[in-house]
């Protein structure tokens, strides 16, 4: 199978988001069909709309500069978040006119990343009140979306091989570390020497993605 997907390559992230908007607009427009697009940002954290967000930030603005990492308010619902190169990151922009069920569209977006690390021999679900992808109490993909006229935006962030040290200068999603870690693919196959491969989890990711939402 050959999954339809746009692949941004790596980008900053609010360029990422001009982009976004562009292709949501013209979805809207009915200029484009449904469209999947994986990315990879330049090291940002990002700020959801929940309230309280702003405190779960550590690092101030010194460390920031001399780690590379910028932040970067957005409209997407969650907690603050880190994005950085080897993490891939999926943007669906697709129509959920006929549904009009953003609960079942993320239960749907949960269940393309727990079957994509499945195919890759991870185990992984959801935690009881908690947003994202986990195995076991470890996090390893976010998940933060926004709607505009039943069009979908923003989306996932799933940790291949990333530098989860960036993860420090935050409460992740305002996860404390009683109720958990953040992990990724790279460290929970390490033992099983896995050399992971971005392009071919995109086009696993892809593919799972269209399994489940080829009829929206």
């Amino acid at each position: 199978m050959n999954p339809k997907y746009l692949d941004w390559g790596l980008t900053h992230y609010e360029e990422a988001f001009e982009n976004q908007q562009k292709l949501v607009d013209s979805r809207i427009n009915k200029e484009v069909e449904n469209t999947l697009v994986l990315t990879e940002h330049y090291a940002v954290y990002t700020l959801g709309k929940r309230k309280g967000t702003e405190d779960h930030l550590i690092w101030d603005e010194e460390t920031l500069r001399a780690k590379g990492i910028t932040l970067a308010k957005t409209n997407r619902g969650g907690d603050i978040t880190y994005h950085g190169p080897g993490q891939i990151v999926g943007y669906p922009i697709i129509c959920l006119q006929r549904s009009k069920d953003l609960h079942e569209y993320l239960r749907n977006l949960e269940q393309v990343l727990i079957n994509a690390l499945g195919c890759h021999g991870l185990i992984a679900g959801r935690r009881e009140g908690m947003t994202g992808i986990w195995i076991k109490d470890r996090k390893i993909a976010a998940i933060g979306v926004a709607v505009k006229r039943w069009i979908t935006y923003h989306g996932f962030a799933l940790n291949v091989k990333n530098d989860l040290n960036h993860f420090a200068g935050i409460v992740p999603c305002g996860i404390s570390q009683s109720e958990g870690s953040v992990t990724s693919m790279e460290k929970e196959l390490k033992e099983f020497g896995s050399t992971l491969d971005l392009e071919e989890i995109k086009h696993t990711i892809a593919v799972e993605f269209w399994k489940i939402f080829k009829d929206i």
